[in-house]
């Protein structure tokens, strides 16, 4: 399934029996659950993503990282970014799996704001917490650089799929990330650098699977 809709709408999807609660009612821009295949997104490698089917659930998988993509400036390599529609103030659900190795920095990252392949935001969720990880990072034309105000020590990433929202108001900068509880943020930045952009998944070093995108207009 994927739709582009515009309209109010309160979701609510399962996957190997986890449940994403959507946003409040809210004007939906996109969503996808990728049964249609991957058509609206576009690659900074395209040979290492896939689609994927288990139990019925249909999902974007990065396989391995292991890219030719080489940035201009020290950011993730494996991005798959959603062509259209540009979001400024909006939230964002996704369910991700992670299937890399287990480390301190084994990590699915979250990408939004994006004015150019050097300019962006993007949420790095990993195990182990430090300047370079388990943070939200802006990327400028210079190396990504950590400015979330608040974070954990680290997020576990268990087997199986887990539930990640973004909120983002683009006139506060607000930055807000949830990550399978919906009512406490793991992470929280304010910055106003990037308007509105487009939105992807992916990850700096390593493999996992995506699915239930949903994104929604504040």
């Amino acid at each position: 399934m994927v739709r582009w809709m515009v309209g109010t709408a309160v979701a609510l999807a399962m996957v190997a029996g986890v449940s994403v609660v959507s946003a409040e009612p809210s004007t939906t821009l996109y969503e996808t659950d990728f049964s249609e295949g991957h058509g609206d997104w576009e690659f900074t490698d395209a040979e290492v993503w896939a689609m994927g089917e288990e139990g019925g659930v249909h999902y974007l998988e990065l396989l391995r990282n292991t890219p030719t993509y080489e940035p201009e400036v020290r950011s993730p390599r494996n991005i798959a970014w959603l062509k259209a529609p540009v979001a400024g103030s909006f939230v964002l659900d996704v369910q991700a799996r992670y299937t890399g190795r287990a480390y301190g920095h084994a990590d699915l990252c979250f990408f939004f704001g994006k004015q150019d392949p050097s300019h962006f935001y993007y949420v790095h969720i990993a195990t182990e917490a430090d300047p370079h990880a388990n943070s939200i990072f802006l990327v400028n034309g210079e190396p990504r650089v950590s400015i979330a105000a608040e974070t954990t020590d680290g997020t576990d990433w268990t087997d199986g799929w887990h539930n990640i929202r973004i909120v983002r108001d683009v006139e506060s900068g607000l930055i807000e990330v949830y990550f399978d509880d919906m009512d406490t943020p793991i992470m929280r930045a304010e910055d106003t650098t990037h308007g509105a952009g487009n939105i992807g998944v992916g990850s700096f070093d390593d493999a996992g699977q995506f699915t239930n995108i949903r994104l929604y207009e504040r």
